[in-house]
């Protein structure tokens, strides 16, 4: 099984390699996404990794609220995704 975990308040010239990196030390790494806004395809600042269930639970324990890149970063279990309305 994984786990998908959200990662937010990274700075804006983190890379998908350095998140990845970072958290393969606490288990296998599936995939990284860091997001970026649709208009300017800046980075938002927010991204997901995905990864087996262990080594996602070693990981939020050891990287949620520590230094990375300058921020202190938050790493929690992501929420699913709620439909929003269109308008």
């Amino acid at each position: 099984m994984s786990k998908n975990l959200y990662v937010g308040n990274l700075s804006w010239s983190t890379t998908e390699d350095e998140v990845r990196t970072a958290f393969e030390a606490y288990g296998e790494v599936f995939t990284t996404k860091l997001i970026e806004d649709r208009e300017t395809g800046r980075p938002r600042g927010f991204g997901f990794v995905e990864m087996e269930d262990a080594g996602a639970e070693e990981a939020i324990r050891n990287l949620n609220g520590t230094d990375f890149g300058g921020r202190n970063i938050k790493v929690n279990e992501a929420k699913p995704r709620t439909e929003r309305p269109r308008w």
